[in-house]
């Protein structure tokens, strides 16, 4: 979504000239804060700093490979007005506890440099792409130089799989440090007879944290020498949580079950949380309900609900939801591997209106993994965790129970179990 705005999906409002009246004070919208001027000051901070056509600082390390037009697409690094230590700008895994208002002055303060290429024939880029691979290898920030054709400008990228960045400009050449790389991901840079998804699942099992190998998996470091491409960012994201989640699922679909049923809840950027495990066989379902005035419900009057699931065997088809369906379902089997178990998995999420725009998949990931290093509410039957969800949540279990596919056939369906 590289050139998208928070409120490319919420034409209703800004078509109605309601922000123009409201102008970010009377919250006419509904929202709690003004999304626009969320934005506005993180930007007003950043801007002085980039208004030249040259800009010098230390990337977290951090790039960017956009999407439109693919093959052909933009490619660049992510880079702070600012050096020393900026590796938190581009580390979710640290941002659980922060504020939309904290996140959005991180991440908007990364500029991003646009180096168009041919993400098939990306070696024929020059010296260009191959600083872009080194920097996504590198294990700390790394001062980087980047010129552009102009003052970098335009629109901030909002995305609810991508994590926000700030504006942007052509990028006529680059200068890098010399920085040191992650060990798992140079390894899988130099073996180019491993396949991607023994790559991932390598760096992965040997401690590389997840949005280190999103990034050298979007820059074509990974898999057979003739087969590497550059991909999208957005696409990587996604890519990188399946691989990992159904390599998890090759052992823990096949564990014992859990002995009980158990709610794990929790609450963070005004979304709220439940997550139902049952004593079962694997199965699995994301169900999310945006509140009116959220993100990608902004002008609706009711709770839009939609849910994705798999049962036993998988799904052969892209889950509806997006990466957050698979964020979610790795998120949940680094649990299941953990303890050496299987379960029938159903999270319930709640948008609620304080979530006032997308921060990226990473949210979706951090907050199950997080959620499940609490105490679990345990319970003997179904009807127990369904009540726990009724004390919890706003949604009462009668309408997660209609928009599950899960928890209907839990409930209607006979099981040999119940036999014995």
């Amino acid at each position: 979504m590289a050139d998208s705005i928070l409120f490319d999906k919420d034409a209703n409002v800004t078509g109605s000239g309601l922000c123009t009246v409201c102008k970010g004070s009377r919250r006419l919208c509904g929202k709690d804060r003004c999304p626009l001027m969320i934005k506005f000051y993180s930007r007003q901070r950043t801007m002085p700093l980039i208004d030249a056509k040259d800009l010098a600082g230390c990337s977290p390390p951090a790039v960017f490979v956009g999407r439109y037009g693919y093959p052909k697409v933009d490619i660049g690094p992510l880079l702070p007005p600012e050096f020393g230590d900026t590796s938190i700008l581009d580390t979710p895994e640290r941002w659980v506890g922060k504020s939309i208002d904290e996140i959005a002055d991180m991440r908007f303060r990364l500029v991003r440099g646009k180096f168009r290429i041919d993400a098939t024939n990306f070696k024929a880029g020059g010296k260009i792409v191959n600083d872009i691979q080194e920097l996504a290898l590198t294990e700390r920030p790394l001062e980087v130089e980047a010129a552009f054709s102009r003052k970098p400008s335009g629109r901030i990228v909002l995305d609810d799989e991508v994590q926000p960045f700030g504006p942007s400009a052509r990028m006529e050449g680059m200068k890098k440090g010399n920085g040191r790389f992650e060990r798992n991901l140079e390894k899988n840079f130099y073996d180019i007879d491993l396949n991607a998804t023994g790559a991932v699942v390598n760096a992965y099992n040997n401690g590389t944290l997840i949005s280190e190998i999103q990034k050298a998996f979007a820059v074509g470091t990974m898999g057979v020498d003739r087969n590497r491409r550059f991909v999208p960012t957005r696409w990587s994201i996604t890519a990188v949580d399946d691989i990992i989640g159904k390599d998890l699922l090759k052992t823990t679909k096949y564990n014992e079950t859990i002995d009980e049923y158990r709610v794990y809840q929790w609450e963070q950027l005004d979304n709220r949380w439940c997550i139902i495990m049952m004593p079962c066989t694997w199965r699995y379902e994301l169900i999310e309900a945006w509140y009116p005035n959220t993100t990608w419900n902004p002008a609706g009057r009711s709770v839009e609900i939609i849910s994705d699931c798999e049962f036993f065997d998988g799904r052969s088809e892209y889950a509806h939801i997006g990466g957050c369906y698979y964020a979610a379902r790795m998120a949940v089997n680094e649990l299941l591997l953990r303890e050496g178990r299987t379960a029938g998995v159903v999270i319930c999420r709640e948008a609620h209106p304080g979530y006032v725009m997308p921060v990226g998949v990473w949210n979706v990931r951090e907050n199950v993994r997080a959620a499940l290093t609490t105490p679990p509410h345990k319970y003997d039957s179904l009807n127990g965790a369904l009540a726990h969800i009724d004390r919890v949540m706003d949604i009462k279990q009668k309408t997660w129970i209609r928009h599950s596919g899960i928890l209907k056939d839990w409930l209607i369906q006979r099981r040999l179990d119940e036999y014995y």
